[in-house]
């Protein structure tokens, strides 16, 4: 029985050994990163306008509201409308009435032309008066038409899916026919780089860049790609535009430090757990040909997060080519 205690103890130290994690030091290419600034701009900043002109009867959007595509942000109205389809109406009653005796009289001629007590060109005469009222009519029900499709028009709507960056005017502002009423910015924002020209040869077309996740209210490093490279400097200055999953809903024109590449040479990168820093000195575990470990004194450059390994670390020195690490 006493033996039982002393067996238990020995496993215990070799099932810790085997959960130990371990990892393999590898020589790999790893990227030179350069710190630039960038800032969130969207796509495409569209203004939402009024199509007629008139006052502004009500605003449904503030800056800052999220819109959908085709929906109302303001209604533009024009008493000048209410009182043609007033008119128009009007018209309309009149030319029907005219146009029922037109028929009428139609009627009655017809019946004395069968009889020869009325002429050829009286009937002729009561005919073309029932098709000029017939064109009347259709004349003014189709200015009709063209008024109530003015009125619908009175409504304001986004010409695109995102969020208002700028409403400058109020209810009871009077519009002239596009001007605008809202500025919208379209909902798939980008992070606009600017680099010096002297780094220009860095930018390229679907390279990766990496930011801070911090920066934009995420956990963690973020990583995207170069999509566009504007031929044009401005000011000695490379502009190109980066896409970034999960890069939305904040502040437009926001700065944001980004790293973006800036040449490759050959390095050891390995998970800063493994990495035990004591009294200012990093050290590492590494594991003997015979089975037991050692501390290693390393000397660790800087973080180089990428998307396979969220808290790789460069190791200077200390380290060689297929040594395996021990975690801590």
């Amino acid at each position: 029985m006493r033996a039982l205690p002393l067996l238990l103890a020995l496993l215990v130290p070799l099932g810790a050994a085997r959960a130990e994690p371990s990892f393999v030091v590898k020589e790999q290419p790893i990227t030179d990163e350069k710190a630039v600034f960038a800032t969130v701009e969207s796509r495409n900043i569209v203004p939402a306008r009024a199509r007629i002109g008139g006052t502004l009867v009500s605003l449904s959007v503030r800056d800052g509201d999220e819109v959908k595509q085709g929906q109302a942000v303001a209604v533009v109205g024009d008493e000048k409308l209410q009182l043609q389809l007033r008119s128009l109406d009007a018209q309309i009653a009149g030319l029907k009435a005219q146009l029922a005796q037109a028929q009428i009289d139609l009627g009655r001629i017809e019946t004395l032309a069968r009889t020869g007590a009325a002429s050829r060109q009286q009937l002729d005469q009561t005919r073309t008066a029932v098709d000029v009222a017939n064109s009347a009519l259709a004349a003014r029900t189709a200015e009709r038409a063209v008024v109530n499709q003015q009125m619908s028009e009175g409504a304001v709507l986004a010409p695109t899916a995102g969020r208002v960056l700028q409403v400058p005017v109020t209810e009871g502002t009077v519009l002239m026919p596009g001007e605008t009423v809202a500025r919208i910015a379209e909902a798939n924002f980008v992070l606009r780089l600017s680099v010096p020209e002297r780094h220009a040869t860095l930018l390229h077309a679907g390279d990766k860049v990496r930011l801070n996740g911090a920066d934009v209210g995420a956990t963690g490093p973020m990583f995207g790609r170069i999509t566009l490279v504007y031929p044009q400097i401005q000011d000695g200055r490379v502009i190109a535009d980066a896409t970034v999953p999960g890069l939305g809903s904040y502040f437009v024109g926001q700065r944001i430090q980004v790293w973006i590449g800036a040449g490759e040479r050959k390095s050891y990168v390995i998970p800063e757990s493994f990495v035990e820093t004591r009294f200012g000195l990093s050290f590492v575990k590494r594991r003997l040909p015979g089975g037991g470990t050692e501390a290693v004194p390393v000397q660790r450059g800087r973080d180089l997060p990428t998307p396979a390994m969220p808290d790789g670390v460069e190791i200077l020195s200390g380290l060689q080519n297929g040594d395996e690490l021990v975690g801590p």
